[in-house]
């Protein structure tokens, strides 16, 4: 039992679940547009991700304390360097335009976290993206949402058009809800200073803007030229899945309540959208 748990932690914290949701979301966009399964970006994507979001995670802890790292860290260390060394393949076999679009992003996940801005630019120490003032999950939504919906359809050569607009649009929606329930789990962990949405309007308006936000999340969707009843069902269902999420998130929640239950539920919405379109 020990070791499943040791597994898990594993999972969670190398940040191979959160490449797996955001894997899935990509996966969907594929779908969306009717484009055939493309392992080389979305492995790309997988790999990316749990690279980008670990430099992000541990950079500062690797930087100041390399020399005292835990066992734990320098695993996750050398998975990430191993994750990097499978980005790296998958993206010489990517377009040159795509590649032009993965360097901007790049440079965004590298300026939100190394420091580069003067001290009286920001309300804090970190002199970089993450900790200018309400900026965070605002930052966080536009990568994601650029990462599973602009760069599939770069790399597949597909014309954009109002969809695509339409689906960016939820998608940054779909970031910016999720994100809630984390940030008010660290609401007892966070400066003050970042200015997080439960910080500056507190939680339960928060949790009333979470389930606003959702409205135009599924209703947008009726104004895209092509609509299923599968895509339909499987959004409401993922939007009612969001609205719980956000309404039972709170300070002192379980541990893997954001970090397992919401940042999965991607998963959920792929597997919902398969089985409708494989058995339905």
């Amino acid at each position: 039992m020990q070791l499943l748990r040791h597994i898990f932690n594993f999972y969670i914290n190398s940040s191979i679940h959160v490449a797996l949701a955001v894997f899935c979301l990509s996966c969907l966009t594929l779908i969306e547009f009717n484009i055939k399964y493309n392992e080389n970006i979305l492995l790309f994507i997988f790999f990316a991700t749990i690279t980008g979001y670990n430099f992000v995670k541990y950079f500062g802890i690797a930087k100041f304390h390399h020399r005292r790292l835990t066992q734990k860290l320098k695993i996750i260390q050398v998975f990430s360097l191993i994750c990097f060394v499978f980005l790296c393949y998958y993206a010489i076999k990517l377009n040159t335009n795509t590649i032009y679009f993965i360097a901007i992003l790049g440079a965004v996940t590298f300026l939100y976290t190394i420091p580069f801005l003067p001290k009286k630019i920001l309300l804090d120490e970190a002199m970089n993206l993450r900790k200018i003032s309400g900026l965070k999950i605002y930052v966080i939504a536009f990568v994601w949402s650029c990462v599973t919906v602009v760069l599939p359809l770069i790399d597949s050569g597909i014309a954009f058009d109002w969809n695509v607009i339409i689906t960016g649009i939820q998608r940054f929606i779909y970031v910016l809800v999720v994100m809630l329930p984390f940030e008010i789990r660290d609401m007892g962990y966070d400066s003050i200073k970042l200015s997080t949405i439960p910080q500056q309007i507190g939680i339960r308006n928060s949790k009333i803007i979470g389930v606003l936000l959702l409205m135009p999340f599924f209703f947008l969707e009726f104004f895209k030229d092509d609509i299923s009843p599968i895509s339909i069902t499987a959004l409401l269902i993922v939007t009612v899945f969001m609205a719980i999420a956000v309404l039972l998130a709170k300070i002192n929640q379980p541990e893997y309540y954001a970090s397992f239950w919401v940042e999965g539920i991607p998963i959920v919405w792929l597997l919902i959208s398969w089985i409708g379109i494989t058995y339905l």
